[in-house]
């Protein structure tokens, strides 16, 4: 299987083309990247990417770039995308042109090719906010420009589901050591701040709802259904939905001197919940044992 993944030297990118090459069932891997977050890991370090990889530097806004590195591909994994924390709203712009129009130019180089499966990586900022748990079935309410544009993004890939497979994955807030890391990802950010601060920023009161996934999960899970042979097809990808002050809690028993700052604390600032057992891709749970589990691991990659 020939495979394209937009974005692949990202945060998530990173891990996938690892775990894709290891897998042996992809014979040629091209990752198309603008390297826009200036983010080299993936080409740099001591774990060798082994097997038929390339790499194109180029934006998904260049039609024509992206149409030549599409051709001869099976199925492409679109990740590039403008993105940011769930309720930021800023750079409308950027958001609309990136994340609508690039996923545009995505679904038209397909359309024009032999692919026969595209996977995109839509967001559950798509469902808004709101005290019940969304699930598959819920209407799409974005409030933000990002959310908004993740949706135009999945109404043309939904367009292509009677020529090839599609599948849109709506992913929870992504977390979790890799050489790509992301730090602007709240459970990341708070973790680093703990470590090398000892003290995290919370906005409003902290109960406030996130539907969180770890980085190897969204890896795994985008794997399984490249190679499933299953219907096109929509789904969430969440494991767990966490309070901020559930994190702190669990950062409080890592760190103990850990000094938590409460900006705004009188206000309940907008809540997301997911259905993790309707429509859902990954198991979900809501036990904060695996998320401290999890963080130890984290936590033993710092280097001080």
């Amino acid at each position: 299987m020939k495979v394209l993944v937009t974005g692949g030297a990202g945060y998530v990118g990173t891990s996938l083309c690892e775990i894709l090459l290891a897998s042996g069932k992809v014979d040629e891997l091209t990752v198309f990247d603008n390297l826009s977050r200036h983010n080299f890991n993936l080409f740099i370090g001591q774990n060798k990417l082994n097997g038929n990889i390339k790499f194109v530097e180029g934006d998904i806004l260049d039609s024509r770039k992206l149409r030549k590195a599409v051709q001869g591909v099976d199925a492409v994994i679109h990740l590039a995308a403008k993105v940011t924390t769930p309720f930021a709203d800023q750079d409308a712009h950027l958001f609309e042109q990136v994340n609508h129009w690039g996923t545009a130019e995505v679904t038209y180089a397909a359309e024009e090719s032999d692919v026969k499966k595209l996977i995109y990586l839509s967001s559950v900022s798509v469902y808004g906010s709101g005290e019940s748990a969304r699930s598959i079935d819920s209407e799409l309410n974005p409030k933000t420009f990002y959310g908004i544009s993740k949706m135009r993004g999945e109404e043309h890939v939904q367009r292509l589901s009677r020529k090839m497979k599609t599948h849109v994955i709506r992913c929870g807030n992504v977390y979790g050591y890799n050489r790509s890391m992301r730090f602007d990802a709240v459970i990341n950010k708070f973790l680093f701040e703990a470590n090398f601060h000892q003290k995290i920023n919370i906005h409003g009161d902290g109960q406030q709802h996130r539907p969180f996934v770890h980085v190897n999960t969204v890896c795994e899970t985008l794997m399984n259904v490249l190679f499933e042979d299953g219907e096109s097809s929509i789904s969430n990808l969440v494991e767990h939905n966490y309070s901020i002050n559930d994190i702190a809690e669990v950062l409080k028993e890592l760190y103990p001197e850990l000094e938590m700052i409460f900006i705004n604390n009188n206000m309940r600032l907008r809540e997301l919940k997911i259905d993790v057992q309707s429509g859902n891709l990954a198991s979900g749970f809501e036990e904060l044992d695996v998320l401290r589990e999890r963080l130890v691991v984290f936590k033993k990659e710092f280097t001080f």
